[in-house]
């Protein structure tokens, strides 16, 4: 895997998303890039990643971006592949990444699957590695377990931060990724208008859905012709 950066920004946040339960991480990520007006300045890429791209509204959606928010000095990676088989290889990419813009800290937004639903029908949102978010509500995590790109990080980072959201369902949750985004706006001083939120993340989750639906399709379509080569 390799990396290419048109800019490397010095001492920013990174925040991470990858597709997952409830795809939390994927469209906060894709919120804070639109909303920030963040700048494309690279991608990650390696020579067995599937061959293919998203298209939406006449715009190339690469498989792994990398993008920049001068205002905030904020970098967030956006990314619709699964991991899944490349979670070391990927970690380790955003760690260098990271290094070579010597970052404050990387931080990880994770959906997970909620084990009782709240008597209230609020999302608990949970943190890993800052007492700071605390404050905000989020509650410490003291007994979990953790897969994925995030798993890999917070092992191999030395000061991981990860934000883990409560989601009841393995459809996109937009709920979810609204209270993440309003800790974040707290946390970081995005000064993000959450107000209206939950519609234009709505939005956003009607277009990952759509987005992924077809890069899924394409994956199988793919192992299709690969199966029809062997015979």
């Amino acid at each position: 895997m390799k990396i290419t950066l048109k800019k490397k920004p010095q001492n920013p946040i990174i925040i991470e998303g990858f597709p997952g339960f409830g795809l939390v991480g994927t469209i906060v990520t894709e919120f804070l890039i639109d909303h920030m007006k963040c700048e494309l300045i690279g991608e990650f890429v390696y020579d067995d990643m599937p061959a293919m791209i998203a298209i939406h509204k006449g715009e190339l959606v690469r498989p792994m971006a990398v993008h920049y928010s001068k205002k905030h000095n904020v970098v967030i990676l956006q990314t619709i592949l699964n991991a899944k088989g490349k979670e070391w290889v990927i970690a380790d990419s955003i760690i260098d990444m990271a290094k070579q813009m010597k970052a404050k800290s990387i931080i990880s937004i994770e959906g997970v699957a909620a084990q009782v639903l709240d008597g209230k029908g609020e999302t608990n949102l949970f943190y890993y590695g800052d007492e700071k978010l605390k404050k905000y509500g989020l509650k410490p995590v003291n007994e979990s377990i953790v897969i994925g790109v995030t798993s890999s990080v917070m092992l191999r980072y030395n000061k991981p931060i990860c934000i883990f959201a409560e989601t009841h369902s393995a459809l996109p949750d937009s709920n979810a990724a609204a209270k993440v985004i309003e800790v974040l706006d707290k946390y970081l001083g995005l000064k993000v208008d959450y107000k209206p939120l939950l519609k234009q993340a709505e939005d956003f989750e009607q277009k990952l859905r759509t987005m992924l639906q077809q890069t899924s399709q394409m994956s199988q379509d793919s192992e299709k012709k690969n199966l029809s080569y062997l015979g």
